[in-house]
This record gives structure tokens, C-alpha cells and sequence, in this order.
């Protein structure tokens, strides 16, 4: 028995050693992860504007990456942040969703404009020249490539994430609208308040 003990006790002292390790571990991604997604931009809005990340400082915000020859994901995306926007209310005026390009080729302020015309106006479309919205999908770990179709066009691939951001521009998650727009709605809404 006596002979059982010494390595029970080293194996057990490995594994308090080893979870508690793991505890101090976990908590420290999500701190990186959060302090390396997103930063600095300069975009040209769809109404030509030169607009910065710090214009949409003071509340909470969305972004979401997609283009507008997209034909299903993104403007399904879009519909959905509409009617969570619309379902925060007057509550919620303060409120914006960022539509950046992964297109900047063919989305041009003005076919951002059209485009965004079926959504909810607080939904600002940006793009730019090729070299600055690849910063920006850098800074938000976007991927995005262009594929080649059949008939001589292309598409894109992309991450098709929705980010919350906080008043100050922080990544705070992803942000869920599997949901009611209701409920989706009340999550965004207590990030107002904080």
C-alpha cells in the first residue's frame, strides 16, 4: 500500500497542478482575443463620407463583413440586424450596424447605397480602396477570398460573424441573432447601459 501512496500523491498533485493551470489559462485568451479584434479605420461611408472608427464611439455597435453581390448569407444577415434594430425601439436610436465590404472592387459608395436602401438606416455600409479594407479585415480576423465562377465572375468567401462592439469599440463577442430580433434586441440594449 505504501508503495501506492508516493505515486498516488505525485499523480494527484499533477493533475491540482494541471487544473489550475488550466483555470488561470482559460481566462487569458479571451482577455487577447478581445484586446486583438478590431482597432483603427478609415472608410468612405455609402453617402461618400470619410467616417473613422471613432464616429461610431458613445454606443454599442455591430459589424458585420459581407458584399452586395452576395446571395443569400449577407442579406439575410442584414435583414436580421434590421429587425433587431427595429425591435430595440426608441430605446435603441443610438444604435448603428457597420456593413464593411470584402468587395471593395465592385462596392462602391454608391452601390453600397442602393444596396442598403432595403434595410434599416442605422446600418452604415463602408468600403474603400482595396489596401485599407484589407487592414480592417485583418484587424477583425476576417477571412476572405475571392473564387472564381464558372461563368468568368467571381464570388467571396468570407467569415460571416456579426461582432458586438462596446461604446468604446472594444470586441465584446459575437453576437447571436439565432434568435427572436426581440431578445437580441434586449442584449444589445443592456450594452447602452455599460
Amino acid at each position: 500500500m505504501r508503495r501506492l501512496a508516493l505515486p498516488l500523491a505525485a499523480f494527484t498533485a499533477g493533475v491540482v497542478l494541471i487544473a489550475v493551470a488550466l483555470l488561470a489559462f482559460v481566462g487569458q485568451p479571451a482577455q487577447r482575443q478581445a484586446a486583438s479584434v478590431g482597432g483603427p479605420f478609415s472608410l468612405t461611408a455609402q453617402d461618400g463620407r470619410t467616417v473613422t472608427d471613432a464616429d461610431f464611439r458613445g454606443a454599442p455597435y455591430l459589424v458585420f463583413f459581407g458584399f452586395t453581390h452576395c446571395p443569400d448569407v449577407c442579406p439575410t444577415t442584414l435583414f436580421e440586424i434590421s429587425e433587431v434594430l427595429r425591435a430595440a425601439g426608441t430605446e435603441g436610436q443610438r444604435l448603428k450596424a457597420l456593413f464593411i465590404t470584402v468587395d471593395p472592387e465592385r462596392d462602391t459608395p454608391e452601390v453600397m447605397k442602393s444596396y442598403l436602401a432595403s434595410f434599416d438606416p442605422r446600418i452604415v455600409g463602408l468600403t474603400g480602396s482595396p489596401e485599407a479594407v484589407a487592414r480592417v479585415l485583418k484587424a477583425y480576423k476576417v477571412y476572405a477570398r475571392k473564387v472564381p465562377t464558372s461563368d468568368g465572375d467571381y464570388t467571396m468567401d468570407h467569415t460571416a460573424m456579426v461582432y458586438l462592439m462596446d461604446a468604446e469599440g472594444r470586441f465584446v463577442n459575437g453576437f447571436d441573432l439565432k434568435r427572436p430580433p426581440d431578445a437580441a434586441a434586449r442584449d444589445l440594449l443592456r450594452y447602452l447601459a455599460t
